[in-house]
């Protein structure tokens, strides 16, 4: 019976021994597989702030997930500009001016011809006269007065066109007035149809070029446009101070239009960096661009616009030829960066994460 007693003692210790190694794996393995599921886990974005300049650190996984793409910056060359005023100027006065002239001259071809008419019947009326006065004195006097009449009438009408003339000449310059008096002129027409606009556009006092043939006008939907020089403006703009000039522009603007011209300075040319169009993010009324300074670092660099062109912006600074510049993904980085930090976001869409 004690025999029996002394092995089942040993029976159970020897089940509370295996039961109690067994527990002791159990925990021993699920915590030595935590550390394993963690791992499995991508790293997530972040922010930091190195040397002043704000850097989005993304994985290469995230990167490519997220299709993030860089170019790299090559150099470009460009004369060298500055920006003026432009304003679109009203044509109408020119228009009223081109009509009166052309009934002033009208009035001078009629005026014209009364007055050949009439000087050559004082002719006849003065020889017959003269030949043993087969005429009356009074008729003579009469046609005398008739040509002297018309030839005032013609004097007057050739002032007239003069004066039209001065008037075109001090409001609008040379270009414009000899395009409003010329028959058939194409530049006329063009403007008459709406098909092209005259801007004054202002040069700041310090240009010292003469002023360029061509230059770039803004419109207001962010394009730019060619214009071409037709001469110096008479009249200035009152709200600028400069040296006024008149250029053309093939485009459909209202009068009165307010833009800027982007004017070459001299032959020089001015060597830079392209930042693509798509590269550039607006954040604070500021432009910006992402630069890719380590596989897994972006750093969010300020584009100057004064450079903005029809294929991207120009810099000169900042920036450095071979930069890989984020020419897709851009707006994805700047939302990762104002995104608040120290919030897990590890499922797979971070807003689902407060439910």
């Amino acid at each position: 019976m004690k025999l029996r007693l002394i092995l089942f003692s040993f029976a159970s210790l020897a089940l509370l021994v295996g039961a109690g190694w067994y527990i002791h794996q159990i925990v021993a393995n699920s915590g030595a597989s935590a550390p394993t599921v963690a791992t499995q886990v991508a790293p997530q974005p972040s922010v930091q702030t190195v040397n002043g300049e704000t850097v989005v650190v993304i994985s290469p996984e995230e990167q490519r997930a997220s299709h993030i793409m860089v170019t790299p910056l090559v150099a470009v060359t460009g004369q060298r500009a500055i920006s003026a005023y432009a304003t679109v100027i009203d044509l109408q006065p020119l228009f009223d001016l081109h009509n009166r002239m052309a009934a002033a001259r009208a009035d001078v071809g009629t005026f014209a011809a009364q007055a050949a008419n009439s000087r050559a019947q004082y002719a006849r009326t003065r020889t017959l006269f003269e030949d043993d006065r087969n005429i009356s004195q009074k008729s003579l006097q009469d046609a005398q007065a008739l040509m002297q009449t018309d030839n005032a009438k013609l004097q007057s009408a050739n002032a007239a066109v003069s004066g039209l003339d001065a008037t075109m000449r001090q409001q609008f310059g040379d270009a414009l007035t000899n395009a409003a008096i010329t028959p058939a002129s194409d530049l006329f027409l063009h403007l008459q149809l709406g098909r092209a606009v005259v801007l004054r556009v202002t040069l700041p006092a310090s240009y010292r070029d003469v002023a360029p043939a061509g230059i770039t006008i803004e419109t207001p939907e962010g394009k730019s446009v060619p214009a071409s020089k037709l001469s110096a403006s008479p009249l200035a703009d009152p709200a600028v101070q400069g040296n006024p000039w008149f250029y053309i522009a093939q485009q459909a603007l209202p009068a009165g239009t307010r833009t800027s011209a982007n004017v070459p300075t001299s032959s020089q040319v001015n060597a830079g960096l392209l930042i693509p169009e798509q590269a550039v993010v607006w954040y604070g009324g500021q432009t910006w661009a992402y630069v890719r300074t380590a596989p897994d670092r972006f750093t969010r660099r300020y584009v100057p616009p004064a450079g903005e062109g029809d294929q991207g912006f120009k810099v000169t600074s900042e920036f450095h030829a071979g930069d890989l510049v984020v020419t897709q993904g851009a707006q994805l980085l700047l939302s990762e960066e104002l995104k608040p930090q120290g919030i897990a976001t590890a499922c797979k869409d971070p807003p689902e994460c407060d439910e």
